[in-house]
């Protein structure tokens, strides 16, 4: 029997503002889940957010895009906009879910996905990661570093199982195109696109031996679905550990180092990603409550869920970021905010032109008046006259 994972990630309003979610919010969606449970749609389920994302996890043996677990994870969202985000008047009730109605497949339509169908190994150890205020592309360099980095995974060396390497599945996001490149002969090519993080992004990741999936990673850009600026696109992804694939150790090393990532306030500045323990995890109720977002609307946050799948159950969960190890990371992280912060909106820690286009700059830069380089540089006494004759102060200097 093959067992499909899914984790599907909605912000459905914030509470308040873009800082968390409110618990009602999770206690509906565990309930919807666990009706799918009792119906048999599912095997297993929990419930979690990072700030104001919701995930939905859940085990099944449907195969990846089935439109009955896609249409639950819809038809939950909705229903948890409708009765709680909308009632309590959230910050950005229902912002993610971009379309009216559902056709069969939730990708393109605002939730991001990340989906994995395996063959359950004898012992199947599994993470599940949920980030926000931050884009797919932050994964990237943890994936490298997972799955190509020896001094990061130290089973690439000295493990035979891992020693053939990886197969990397990177999408081109503008161009929808699909690069398939194998660690460790097409590393550097690997790097010349992954390091694009906004553009070029790591979707899947597979054991070459065998082909057999080692990670998935959301990849939904929704500035490119709905041509504007909704919000941060704040993805999830699924690990397998050991056996032939990275250590638990190796996977949670990727996160030691909080590296800059794109997103933060209003989607448009660089900052740390910093690897975050959940406040409280119910596991009777089958929900962990995660991380607020409060400096700067952040600074980007990452949480991890370690999981023992057996039979399709999810045995846990266990917050393996909750430890000491890590608190020199969220220094190191806080210490960085501080840093960059004080940049205010310059370079880089606002992001560049091309990661503006769908904000709310280029309504500002359509009201600012500019004029030909080449006209300016001929007339510029006049161009400087007729400005500040335009505020006034031409006319207040002729009366000293």
């Amino acid at each position: 029997m093959k067992t499909t994972i899914s984790i599907i990630k909605a912000d459905i309003g914030g509470w308040p503002g873009h800082a968390w979610v409110h618990p009602k919010m999770l206690e509906l969606a565990a309930e919807r889940l666990r009706e799918a449970q009792r119906r048999g749609l599912i095997i297993d389920y929990f419930v979690y957010n990072v700030g104001d994302d919701i995930s939905l996890l859940m085990t099944h043996t449907k195969g990846e895009n089935h439109p009955e677990i896609h249409g639950l994870a819809w038809e939950t969202f909705k229903e948890v906009t409708e009765k709680i985000a909308k009632k309590f008047k959230l910050y950005g009730a229902g912002q993610d879910l971009l379309k009216d109605t559902f056709s069969g497949n939730i990708r393109g339509m605002g939730p991001q996905v990340a989906e994995m169908e395996i063959e359950e190994r004898p012992s199947e150890p599994v993470i599940t990661f949920a980030a926000d205020k931050t884009e797919p592309g932050a994964f990237n360099l943890p994936m490298y570093k997972m799955f190509a980095d020896p001094f990061n995974t130290a089973g690439l060396v000295i493990d035979p199982a891992m020693h053939e390497g990886f197969l990397y599945e990177v999408l081109d996001v503008y161009e929808h195109k699909v690069y398939l490149l194998k660690a460790p002969e097409d590393i550097y090519s690997l790097l010349g696109l992954i390091g694009t993080t906004g553009r070029y992004i790591v979707r899947r990741v597979y054991r070459r031996s065998d082909g057999a999936p080692a990670a998935a990673v959301s990849v939904e850009r929704l500035n490119l679905i709905a041509g504007k600026y909704v919000g941060k696109d704040d993805p999830v992804a699924i690990v397998r550990a050991q056996h032939g694939m990275p250590a638990v150790g190796e996977v949670l090393e990727a996160f030691a180092y909080p590296h800059l990532v794109h997103g933060w306030m209003r989607g448009s500045h660089a900052g740390p990603l910093m690897p975050m323990k959940f406040y409280s995890i119910d596991a009777e109720k089958r929900i962990a409550v995660g991380a607020r977002m409060t400096r700067f609307d952040g600074p980007p946050k990452i949480g991890a869920l370690g999981w023992q799948l057996h039979d399709g159950y999810l045995e846990g969960p266990v917050d393996l970021f909750d430890d000491p190890a890590f608190d020199y990371t969220r220094q190191l992280a806080a210490m960085i905010t501080d840093y960059i912060r004080r940049m205010g909106p310059f370079q880089p820690h606002r992001l560049p032109p091309e990661e503006m286009e769908y904000t709310s700059l280029p309504k500002i830069l359509a009201k600012i008046q500019s004029f030909s380089a080449d006209d300016y540089e001929k007339n510029r006494q006049a161009y400087i006259k007729r400005a500040l004759a335009s505020a006034g102060l031409v006319e207040a200097q002729s009366h000293d």
